[in-house]
């Protein structure tokens, strides 16, 4: 799991890096903002279609006949990937020829020169999806036989396309980040080729008809309309913000990139780790799946509760070192920060929920955890119309935020019904120190960071002499108060040997 984050890791630092070099670019602007509209639906379906719902269908379904037979399972994804590749850039077709009409509907507010700039750049980046489609695929595939490495590098090469292009095609202004974005897909996709060798063995087998396939899209629907729900709550906020002052979607992408760095690097890497896992321990009872749920929820809470606190903290100084230079404003900064503050509110739930609905999909259901994202939707939805009035983009934010919990407590609710017992029971105690922790760490970061400001105007220490120290303080307290039940849970282990089935 380690290598996983460390990896996960390296892809959010270089996304961070790649935000950078684009706010230098662009700033906060209506040309960003053409682009961010015409990479949504294109991203929408890589969430939906690729790295979302169809890893979540198939690596089940994989990991599944893996445990059986080596060549049912390479046969399976062999018709999956054969059905891939004509099915992706059919669709990508389809994108390139319908953005004239979804982009006007996605973004009613922007003027007509920015209308007609995001439809030339929808058109130019939908091929993407059939890049990230089979990208997904592969690590599908190479996850199913827990080799987690390359697939969660992966990423960095899509950071490291954009950032390339936006830096040597920047005379092209923001077709540079289209071209960026091809690149990068481009590079997801090869990187995990060397890496498929001698784990499958591949045969074309287009077979429409194959019930391994129908199984795989008997789960997609589901898990397309619970994880279609999810980017709703992005394409609201964003049709709301073409409303609000140009920038403002420049604006929701630079926070959101703060916001998913400890989310990608934490929660999703934890939540990759243990669906195989999961899928494995399923077919013994669902009770077998409870150790390594309640570990993977006890672990996400531990980091985000403190990182929580510290984008409250360090959230302005860290926008500031990262963004303000060059096209990039302190005004731009201050509406950045203004998103962030209500977007951290949701870390914690929206963590938990990437690792808990790993559950449902290790137990072949698909429907539950859609529920929870359409209630969640609705109420994200009606509190966006109810706040972005008082509150502008903070009350976009915040509405996100508390969605987020709505949509946690259902998740909580329906794995209590399925499992007889709380998916989260034995991590309270161990929440309840982390928070009190993070206070302390937060103490420490606010006194550092007031008595630094006092003394010196460089950025670089102003974030990182304060949050060395708070890490330093909250490792020790954890290390302290949490280990115990660490020791805990090994002992529960030995005492349930059928978990490790």
């Amino acid at each position: 799991m380690l290598g996983i984050a460390a990896a996960t890791g390296l892809s959010r630092v270089l996304g961070l890096v790649r935000e950078a070099v684009i706010a230098n670019q662009f700033g906060a602007s209506g040309a960003y903002d053409a682009y961010l509209i015409a990479f949504f639906i294109p991203h929408f379906l890589r969430k939906l279609l690729a790295e979302g719902a169809l890893s979540n269908a198939f690596i089940p379904l994989y990991s599944e006949r893996l445990h059986s037979s080596r060549d049912d399972a390479d046969a399976f994804a062999s018709t999956v990937i054969s059905v891939a590749v004509v099915a992706f850039p059919l669709l990508a077709l389809v994108g390139v020829w319908l953005a004239p009409l979804f982009v006007p509907f996605l973004a009613d507010g922007f003027s007509p020169v920015q209308r007609a700039l995001a439809v030339e750049l929808s058109r130019l980046t939908f091929p993407f999806i059939a890049l990230v489609g089979l990208a997904a695929l592969a690590m599908g595939v190479l996850n199913g036989q827990h080799h987690f490495l390359t697939p969660a590098l992966a990423p960095v090469l899509f950071n490291v396309g954009v950032i390339a292009a936006v830096v040597a095609f920047n005379g092209l202004g923001a077709a540079s980040l289209a071209l960026g974005v091809l690149l990068g897909g481009t590079g997801q996709l090869l990187v995990q080729l060397p890496a498929l060798r001698g784990r499958l063995r591949f045969r074309w087998r287009l077979d429409w008809r194959d019930p391994g396939l129908r199984q795989v899209l008997a789960l997609l629907g589901p898990a397309v309309v619970g994880l279609a729900v999810v980017q709703l709550n992005v394409l609201v906020d964003n049709k709301l913000a073409s409303r609000l002052p140009p920038g403002s979607i420049s604006a929701l992408q630079y926070a959101i990139r703060l916001f998913q760095l400890p989310l990608g690097m934490f929660a999703v890497a934890i939540s990759t780790a243990i669906l195989p896992r999961l899928a494995t321990r399923a077919t013994t009872s669902k009770r077998a799946l409870l150790l390594p749920l309640r570990q993977g929820v006890m672990v996400c809470g531990l980091i985000l509760v403190p990182a929580t606190l510290g984008l409250w903290l360090l959230g302005k100084p860290t926008i500031r070192l990262l963004f303000e230079h060059g096209a990039f404003s302190a005004a731009d900064t201050l509406r950045t920060f203004e998103a962030l503050r209500y977007y951290a509110l949701g870390l914690v739930p929206y963590g938990m929920v990437t690792v808990l609905v790993r559950a449902f999909y290790a137990l072949k259901d698909g429907k539950s955890p859609g529920v929870a994202s359409a209630a969640a939707v609705a109420s994200n939805v009606a509190l966006s119309l109810l706040l972005v009035r008082p509150l502008g983009l903070g009350g976009l934010t915040l509405a996100t935020a508390v969605s987020g919990w709505v949509q946690l407590a259902l998740v909580w609710g329906m794995l209590t019904r399925q499992l007889h017992t709380s998916p989260l029971s034995g991590a309270g105690a161990s929440l309840q120190r982390a928070t009190l922790f993070s206070v302390l760490m937060g103490v420490v970061v606010w006194l550092t960071h007031s008595w630094l400001a006092g003394v010196t105007h460089s950025e670089w220490v102003l974030v990182f002499v304060p949050l060395v120290l708070g890490l330093g303080v909250y490792a020790g307290l954890l290390w302290k108060g949490v280990n115990p039940l660490l020791a805990a849970w090994s002992d529960e282990r030995e005492r349930a040997p059928t978990a490790n089935t």
